[in-house]
């Protein structure tokens, strides 16, 4: 395999769209978050507050209704939208066309969960992530993929991973596999890992920002609320794939001096995102 492209500061200084002074919040984007069931609300609060505060105008978190109130009181910026179910999601049903899409975080594998989420594939046309059990349940359903955007983000830890493109003998197979696998679907996959590969087709980034703090839970669901900001934004899949995972990494970098590797959680991945842009400003 050929060396993959490095993911560097200066590659992501191109990238990166400063702010128009001009802007409102209803041209800055609005996301859509899908996240949660009993006992994993807290995925659907770490990916809905990470969505906006990387510079999403508006974000639309649609849960199970027993996160209403934990979503409600714990991010009042962020509008909520509620499944008829009490514990798990069974329809998706969303009052506005959304200009992102993130799905998958703490939403299980009931088997009402699964059929929203393949009804849910069936219509929806914007820009999307998905992660965490959006990828456990169309693991067992690949042809579910021929359903979603091109350049569709997928963001598998090795686990998840292994579920979507099956066992690999070596790390040349594993690459060899997921690129196979990126080219069949026409998906963007990002590898998470020490470091994190994108694979964009034949294609292969690695990240250089971030560190092992980021081994911490939450922290894949604050990297899906990043990632569909910055495509609610009008960031192409190909660049927001590789500024996502920078950012994520960054603050990473920018907190380890106060928070050491140990006491790292992803509400500190949240809390540097502001740093984190700024750096880039620099």
């Amino acid at each position: 395999m050929k060396s993959p492209y490095l993911i560097t500061k200066e590659e992501i200084v191109r990238i990166y769209k400063p702010v128009n002074p001009h802007t409102h919040k209803g041209i800055q984007g609005h996301a859509v978050i899908i996240a949660g069931s009993y006992g994993k609300i807290g995925a659907a609060v770490l990916a809905s507050k990470s969505c906006l505060k990387s510079g999403c105008g508006l974000v639309t978190t649609f849960i199970p209704k027993c996160g209403y109130q934990i979503l409600q009181i714990s991010i009042p910026e962020v509008m909520t939208v509620t499944d008829e179910s009490i514990n798990f999601i069974t329809n998706i049903h969303l009052p506005l066309i959304p200009q992102a899409v993130g799905i998958g975080p703490g939403i299980g594998k009931e088997l009402g969960t699964q059929k929203a989420l393949f009804e849910f594939l069936r219509v929806n046309k914007a820009p999307l992530v998905l992660d965490a059990d959006a990828l456990n349940i169309i693991s067992e359903n690949l042809s579910w993929l021929e359903l979603v955007p091109e350049d569709t983000i997928l963001t598998p830890h090795p686990k998840e991973l292994e579920r979507l493109i099956g066992k690999w003998n070596s790390e040349s197979e594993k690459f060899q596999k997921t690129i196979a696998f990126s080219e069949k679907y026409k998906v963007i996959v990002v590898m998470k890992g020490a470091p994190t590969f994108t694979i964009n087709r034949n294609s292969v980034y690695e990240n250089t920002s971030g560190n092992a703090a980021l081994a911490t839970a939450g922290s894949g669901d604050t990297l899906t609320g990043i990632l569909t900001s910055l495509l609610a934004q009008g960031y192409e899949p190909k660049y927001a794939s590789k500024f996502g995972v920078y950012l994520h990494g960054l603050t990473a970098d920018i907190a380890l001096r106060k928070t050491g590797y140990e006491s790292f959680i992803a509400s500190d991945i949240i809390k540097n995102l502001g740093k984190a842009f700024l750096s880039l400003e620099k």
